[in-house]
């Protein structure tokens, strides 16, 4: 058993894939202790823990150092060679700014696909209001006037549509209107008898009115006293229980009388029948007992 481990762990030492993972990450701390050393001359490096969460923090640190020393050594170097080119030119009137020089540097080697590019996000952030533009900004700025532009455009179709039931019943309002005023206008000939029905409904409306009023008034009133309160619900409950214990014993007591019929005149004869039958057995009981006693007496024994 212990050779067995013994090969598996030897099997997990020697396997490329550790090995490579191994090298590759003595290789990381090499780079990090370098970088380190480097930053720390002529003091030594403080002590740490050596960890992966560490190394990749520190890898990740190192990348973003020597993209920054890079990006400064490059513009020193942009503004070396324009300095140098601005002292060598004497009959130029005046030294443009470095700025400047960048920029137009930059734009004179750009595509046209670069240009396009680069005029349609100085427009758009012109139009925006965006001191310094940047893609994300930019972008995220163009989803919420798309969202505006789409908000703007469903409310522009409401609005119309809107617009076209006013124009429709300002029509038919006209139509009408036009025909009140003709002298030739008669109302239909169902009107008068629609008013006759309306008003008699109106009437009998109004009489049950005050009744109608009544019965609000008496369930508003009864609605105000029929809140419940603890006390009311803790004595239900007491009560509820007693009742459930009363029928308990109610069944008890009706089983005893499980079987008989329904007719009180019938129950009480077979009833009186029964009690018979009990006094004959009870009868018989105690002559056998009696039997039984004077058998078993000592006096009778003697005899």
């Amino acid at each position: 058993m212990a050779h067995h481990h013994l090969l598996t762990q030897d099997s997990a030492i020697f396997s490329p894939s550790v090995a490579r993972i191994a090298a590759s990450t003595a290789r990381d701390w090499s780079y990090v202790d370098a970088w380190l050393s480097s930053k720390f001359h002529p003091r030594p490096v403080p002590p740490f823990e050596r960890n992966n969460d560490t190394l990749k923090a520190l890898l990740a640190l190192a990348s973003a150092n020597e993209a920054a020393d890079e990006e400064r050594s490059l513009l020193a170097k942009a503004e070396a060679a324009a300095l140098a080119e601005s002292g060598s030119g004497h009959a130029q009137p005046a030294r443009r700014p470095l700025r400047e020089g960048l920029l137009e540097a930059v734009q004179h080697n750009l595509p046209t696909d670069g240009h396009t590019a680069l005029d349609a996000m100085a427009g758009m952030a012109l139009q925006l209001g965006v001191a310094f533009p940047e893609p994300e900004t930019l972008g995220r700025r163009m989803s919420d006037l798309q969202s505006s532009v789409f908000d703007a455009e469903q409310m522009k179709a409401r609005v119309e549509l809107l617009h076209r039931h006013i124009d429709d019943e300002a029509s038919h309002i006209n139509h009408l209107l036009r025909d009140l005023q003709t002298d030739d206008y008669k109302p239909p000939s169902h009107l008068a008898k629609q008013n006759l029905e309306m008003q008699r409904k109106v009437k009998t409306l109004s009489a049950k009115l005050p009744e109608l009023q009544d019965r609000v008034t008496a369930l508003a009133a009864s609605a105000d006293s029929s809140h419940p309160t603890i006390a009311d619900l803790t004595r239900d409950e007491q009560d509820y229980l007693a009742m459930l214990s009363r029928r308990k014993e109610l069944d008890l007591q009706l089983a005893s009388f499980q079987g008989l019929p329904s007719n009180p005149d019938i129950a009480r004869s077979e009833l009186e029948d029964m009690r018979g039958q009990l006094r004959s057995i009870t009868s018989q009981r105690d002559s056998v007992f009696e039997g039984l006693v004077e058998r078993e007496s000592p006096v009778k024994r003697r005899r």
